[in-house]
């Protein structure tokens, strides 16, 4: 089965599939009209039918004269016996042979010879002869070689499907990101609750704290803050006051805003990611297995050496029984059951080994294609960064220490849920510092805080609060704000008495650890660096300057996120995009490798080929160097199993014939079981690939 057949389909979300369905036509790539089959629902129809086939084979392989000989026993015989063998395998045959006769009408259709027509000649053969073989005196039947074949293929097509099975529910989760309904304002002042769906332009909603902006608009009325991390990129929340604009989806913080409604419905920005996101999925390349293209190759092979098989022996002996068992032996070992298995196999081992080390794998072709990358583009924030604000800095006045002003901060946000308030508490609890009692708190809209401590006023807030009450800082404040300001590090002020500023704090979004590692393996594997950000010229330089990045791309939409990668490929370079946001969605779509971090949301999770779920950015290089020895374990079974055809091919043919060596049936049987041992122990091998 090839691969684009089955990535093509279940990325376009067509219903499982409960019966093996006729091929449906649409347009192809590159113009071409080419017949497809639905492949969403076939892990689960592979899984049951290599089950119910397995048990009906146990049986066939019992009464096998030729296993009863190998093993030397003697099979119950009683009235009926002989028929078992012949019913069950006929029965094998149609249930689990009938997926490979359907989907190799496909290939067949599409001109592409592949693992299922060369499964679908090799059983055929075996069965039409083996049915024959009951009533033709001096042949042998090859139930057994039948039902085993079937079995083994049946096995490695469900184990694929598992590996590449791939819910396509990016455009779902960024729906979700839309509320269902919105509050209307009326002509007379009131509020009415409509589906979004009947919002117009120029309509005004009021947008409550916590409630989702419903449509693209303006705001008219109030000020708050409101969270704009996942279509911006931005870990901080921004101040939105009248004349401000807001994005549809994006989750209002502290303040109630009305809102005059600019754009609704498939002309939003959150509308146009889905559509980026859907063009992208849709532009994802048509890339064979490698086992598909040996199958394609074997096809033709095979069906060359039973001519040059049949003519041969016509000519030596004439026409006969013989004649005829030599030429589907050729065809029955032209589909080793070793070449079903050999990257089935690894991509078994490969997915529960990444998963091991805290990668999931969603589409196995990405997985592929990763040991090939030159260039991995980085989302900044959530991805290098944690993705919120931390305390990076902090300067004090002569008469107070850092315990002192931390412990005064914090318990003047004591209350506050803001992400400025969550990083001034985190960095007083890691300082184990005191925090004194705190009254008379006051919210000071666009200004800060304010409360009460030890009788003193205390106010905690930025720029606007010093030019509010005309403060100055002194020469060493003044100087540590300044150098914050050049690293795009925002400054928070703790004043007393609305005179002096006693400390200075400055915070950031806090690079990981583990990003410092990740840049320099990434570069010690020749493989280039991007950071891409919806942040400004200051913070991306700051942070790529840091970490030593090769180019970064800051104040970007998310529209442009996308048109970065295409640039990029447009260069000619192999791109993985490794991000956490909504913003990031059509860009992990659009990379020939997606990345999601795992904490990230679940639209990016879902537009992701590779989902690292611990978080950590140090598995980027841990993927490609799993992917560098699963695609060297597949090129070393492909090989084993292709090159068993080598040998077996002009054996079965009868090359060796005049010296009295002849291959039979049972033992290319043999020799197709050995096979399938090697392809398996060396597929295992791959458990013990050094990824630190």
């Amino acid at each position: 089965m090839s691969e684009h057949s089955i990535r093509d389909e279940t990325e376009r979300g067509n219903e499982p599939a409960t019966t093996d369905t006729p091929p449906t036509h649409r347009p192809g790539d590159s113009g071409d009209d080419i017949a497809q089959t639905d492949h969403s629902g076939h892990e689960e129809m592979f899984r049951r039918r290599f089950w119910i086939s397995l048990a009906l084979s146990i049986p066939v392989i019992v009464f096998s004269e030729f296993i009863q000989d190998i093993f030397n026993y003697t099979a119950p015989v009683f009235p009926g016996s002989e028929w078992i063998t012949p019913i069950l395998s006929v029965v094998v045959f149609a249930y689990g042979g009938v997926p490979f006769l359907s989907m190799a009408r496909t290939e067949l259709e599409n001109r592409e010879p592949g693992m299922m027509m060369l499964i679908s000649l090799a059983i055929t053969v075996a069965f039409v002869y083996s049915l024959a073989s009951l009533v033709l005196p001096g042949t042998t039947p090859f139930f057994w070689e039948l039902v085993t074949l079937i079995d083994i293929m049946l096995l490695g097509h469900w184990m694929e499907m598992r590996s590449v099975r791939q819910a396509s529910g990016a455009l779902d989760e960024l729906a979700k990101l839309m509320p269902d309904t919105a509050e209307r304002v009326t002509e007379g002042g009131d509020t009415e609750e409509v589906p979004i769906d009947e919002l117009t332009e120029d309509d005004v909603v009021l947008v409550r704290p916590g409630a989702s902006v419903p449509a693209d608009g303006e705001v008219i009325e109030g000020e708050s803050s409101v969270d704009e991390s996942m279509i911006t990129g931005e870990s901080r929340p921004v101040d939105k006051d009248p004349g401000s604009e807001v994005v549809a989806g994006t989750v209002n913080q502290d303040g109630s805003l009305r809102v005059r409604v600019t754009t609704t419905g498939e002309e939003t920005t959150l509308a146009g990611i889905m559509r980026l996101v859907d063009e992208a999925q849709q532009s994802k390349s048509r890339t064979q297995l490698l086992a598909d293209q040996a199958a394609g190759w074997l096809f033709y092979v095979a069906l060359g050496v039973a001519a040059l098989t049949l003519v041969g022996w016509v000519i030596a002996t004439g026409f006969d029984i013989m004649v005829l068992e030599r030429v589907v032996t050729v065809l029955v070992i032209a589909c080793p059951h070793a070449l079903g298995l050999a990257v089935p196999l690894v991509v078994a081992i490969n997915t529960s080994t990444a998963a091991q080390n805290g990668m999931l794998i969603r589409d196995r072709i990405a997985m592929e294609e990763s040991r090939n990358l030159d260039t991995v583009m980085f989302d900044k924030t959530g991805t290098l960064t944690k993705g919120e604000q931390g305390v990076v800095g902090v300067e004090t006045a002569e008469d107070w220490d850092e315990a002192r002003a931390f412990g005064v901060a914090a318990a003047v946000e004591g209350d506050s849920e803001h992400m400025i308030a969550r990083a001034i508490r985190n960095a007083a609890d890691e300082r184990d510092v005191d925090r004194p009692q705190v009254s008379e708190f006051e919210n000071l809209r666009g200004l800060g805080v304010r409360a009460t401590v030890d009788g003193t006023t205390v106010h905690l807030g930025g720029p606007n609060l010093l030019r509010k009450f005309d403060i100055e800082r002194s020469e060493s404040i003044t100087s540590f704000a300044e150098e914050a300001g050049a690293n795009a590090q925002t400054v928070i002020y703790l004043v007393r008495e609305e005179t002096d500023v006693v400390a200075a704090f400055a915070l950031a979004d806090v690079i990981r650890e583990e990003s410092h590692q990740t840049i320099r393996a990434l570069h010690d594997m020749d493989i280039e660096v991007a950071m891409i950000t919806g942040d400004s010229e200051d913070v991306a330089a700051a942070v790529s300057e840091e970490l030593d990045i090769d180019q970064y791309f800051a104040e970007v939409l998310p529209e442009e996120k996308d048109q970065m990668v295409t640039q990029l490929q447009e260069e000619g370079k192999l791109v993985a995009m490794v991000g956490d946001g909504v913003n990031d969605a059509p860009a992990l779509t659009r990379a020939d490798v997606g990345i999601a971090i795992g904490s990230g949301t679940d639209v990016a999770i879902e537009s992701g080929d590779i989902i690292l779920v611990e978080n950590n950015p140090l598995d980027v290089m841990r993927l490609v160097r799993l992917s560098k020895a699963s695609y060297r374990k597949m090129q070393e079974n492909l090989v084993w199993a292709t090159g068993y055809n080598v040998f077996a091919l002009p054996l079965a043919a009868g090359v060796l014939a005049p010296i009295g060596i002849l291959l039979s049936p049972a033992v290319g049987a043999v020799f197709m079981s050995l096979s399938t041992i090697i392809v398996a122990i060396n597929a295992r091998r791959l458990r013990g690939v050094d990824l630190s």
